[in-house]
């Protein structure tokens, strides 16, 4: 026999354990938090932008050879400003106690679509250090492209800056904690219909019903102590 439960069964069965899904919901935002704050080490980010602009101007207003050629400079630029020649060089500028493996993970390079604009991010357990890795990189960029690829087409369109109040990319304490609360939620309520599925003992007539599966003819009503009869009643019963 297939079992069904109704929306008032499922509602009682999250008012009976309500006390426990909220106390999950709690262990879960209580640790997530303090991970997030005490435990976590915060990551700040610097970014800068650089211009490519066109060695010649066209007379044609728009030319599709001339973009195409132009998105594929910049995906090499992208390729180059993560390359071991330009990071190279900004490992022994700035002196760095880590690796430039390491230095290669914290910088991120993209473009929009369509655009000459590329953006540097870096990111840093010190905001000073991210700002000092991001403008390092896109000036001996600038310097070292001229070499390499013999052009001068490149303009730091917007350096980076230290901000007087650094607020940390992540970890993002209330964002974790809001998705602690979701899944707090879900695992106390999975665990209350899991406890309702494993507690098989008999508390009414349904469950007689679906149990024996036949129909209740009849209740025996419950007798209260007061009504029950007295050892003293029976033996008057017994003299009439």
């Amino acid at each position: 026999m297939e079992e069904t439960i109704s929306l008032p069964e499922l509602f009682n069965i999250l008012k009976k354990w309500f006390f426990m899904i909220l106390m999950m919901m709690i262990f879960a935002v209580t640790i997530v938090g303090v991970v997030s704050y005490l435990v976590l080490t915060p990551v700040y980010q610097a970014s800068t932008q650089i211009l490519v602009s066109q060695d010649k101007v066209e007379q044609q207003p728009f030319n599709s050879q001339d973009i195409q050629t132009n998105l594929q400079l910049i995906n090499t630029y992208n390729v180059i400003i993560k390359s071991p020649a330009i990071l190279s060089i900004v490992f022994k500028k700035l002196d760095m106690d880590t690796t430039p493996a390491a230095l290669t993970s914290k910088i991120t390079v993209d473009s929009a679509q369509n655009s000459q604009v590329i953006n540097i991010s870096v990111t840093d357990t010190e905001p000073f250090k991210a700002v000092d890795i991001a403008n390092t990189t896109v000036e001996v960029f600038k310097e070292e492209i001229q070499k390499l690829m013999k052009v001068d087409n490149v303009n730091i369109l917007s350096p980076a800056e230290m901000a007087e109040n650094p607020t940390p990319v992540k970890p993002n304490p209330k964002l974790n904690m809001a998705i602690a609360a979701v899944v707090g939620l879900m695992i106390g309520v999975g665990i209350a219909f899991l406890l309702e599925y494993l507690d098989t003992t008999i508390k009414g007539e349904q469950d007689v019903e679906e149990l024996l599966e036949l129909p209740i003819l009849g209740l025996v009503s419950p007798i209260s102590e007061k009504e029950m009869p007295t050892q003293a009643s029976r033996q008057r019963r017994k003299k009439r």
